[in-house]
């Protein structure tokens, strides 16, 4: 720390008291975090995989193998730590370790005791301003419930290979991931702005998102240069463009930096930002009275005005075919109830697959629903 660092007056932040999550999730992140939360029999999906998916010994790996954060080990990312939890009123901070990675990385994992890992190259590259973005950005998703999901997600990519005991099929199966991808590319989203209420400081937010590009070194980049990069990225081109940019985003958990910088961009001008922190925003007693179809309303408003208004050539396209016009809700209807379909099978599945892992080496396996009696069951 330099002597003009020890000097310069401490930025005085607004403490958002009892804020609810709901004030920082993007609305297609909510209307999926609702939906989920209220699906009859999803509580049962959930421990199901969670028996079959040991949390201790994946937090064990990172208890053996990196460093756990607190007042005596790394002391200036607690701090920071501390900080951001401070401000979005957080009692009890969750675990934070430190791993070793050349990335600036952050992410959230667990289901029953989410914990958060950063890497080393965030702690040495980012500022006190970028590095307390990050950490209220994986707050923000402990907060909204994203480990939970986002570990169900790591678990279903993984098993996307070996699913045969899954009546659903492995085309099925990706189907249900490439849709949760899109879901988590929405709640990073809501993550960032989750950081950007935490350290309460849109610049630094923004040179968080190009660090996260470019790397450590921001003298000879230019911040309006990169956001030309966000609006050359998502409306230029032609049609092999927007190809190009599907195959590349289908199966990511990440938005490109450049668009997630345009879309916080958005969000402050949209004057939403000023709003919850001069006090008006939802409060955590009020998240009992949540409507789920409000929030699915809201997510198809949100992609409806997407399509209506996207430069994308595929998307022109599309809007010269349909006429302009497109039932986005009776979409989200139809997704909703493919959800609930999804989760009763699932339930079903993964309640039978933690039998088996649970069941004596000595008992035979249960056959599958669909085996003609007297064969056996796959291996």
């Amino acid at each position: 720390m330099t002597i003009d660092d020890e000097n310069r007056p401490a930025r005085q932040r607004v403490t958002l008291t009892d804020i609810s999550s709901r004030a920082w999730e993007h609305p297609a992140d909510r209307g999926a975090l609702t939906a989920l939360r209220e699906l009859r029999g999803f509580d049962d999906v959930v421990k199901a995989f969670f028996g079959m998916w040991n949390e201790r010994g994946f937090r064990l790996q990172y208890l053996a193998g990196s460093i756990r954060v607190d007042h005596r080990q790394y002391p200036r990312v607690y701090q920071r730590f501390a900080e951001a939890a401070a401000t979005l009123d957080i009692a009890e901070l969750p675990e934070l370790y430190v791993t070793q990675s050349p990335m600036i990385h952050g992410q959230a994992i667990g289901m029953d005791k989410p914990f958060i890992v950063i890497t080393t190259a965030a702690v040495e590259k980012l500022d006190d301003e970028e590095l307390r973005a990050l950490l209220g950005h994986e707050i923000g998703h402990v907060r909204s419930g994203h480990a939970v999901y986002k570990t169900i997600m790591m678990i279903l990519t993984k098993w996307a290979t070996n699913v045969s005991w899954l009546p659903i099929g492995a085309i099925a199966l990706r189907a249900i991931i490439a849709a949760m991808y899109e879901w988590w590319r929405k709640a990073e989203l809501s993550a960032d702005r989750a950081g950007l209420l935490a350290g309460q400081d849109p610049a630094a937010s923004t040179r968080l998102l190009m660090k996260l590009a470019g790397g450590g070194d921001l003298s000879q980049i230019d911040t309006a240069a990169f956001l030309e990069q966000a609006a050359e990225y998502q409306g230029g081109g032609d049609l092999r463009d927007s190809i190009h940019k599907i195959s590349m985003t289908a199966w990511s958990s990440h938005p490109v930096p450049v668009a997630r910088a345009a879309e916080l961009r958005r969000w402050v001008d949209s004057g939403e930002y000023s709003r919850i922190i001069g006090g008006d925003y939802p409060r955590r007693d009020s998240d009992g009275n949540t409507s789920v179809t409000g929030d699915v309303k809201a997510a198809a408003s949100h992609y409806r005005e997407t399509f209506e208004t996207s430069q994308d050539p595929l998307v022109t396209l599309a809007r010269r075919v349909t006429g302009g016009a497109v039932d986005l809700g009776d979409w989200a209807g139809t997704q909703a109830g493919r959800a609930r379909a999804w989760a009763s099978t699932a339930a079903d599945a993964a309640s039978r697959a933690a039998r088996r892992e649970s069941r004596p080496a000595d008992r035979p396996a249960d056959p599958p629903d669909d085996a003609p009696a007297g064969d056996n069951p796959p291996v």
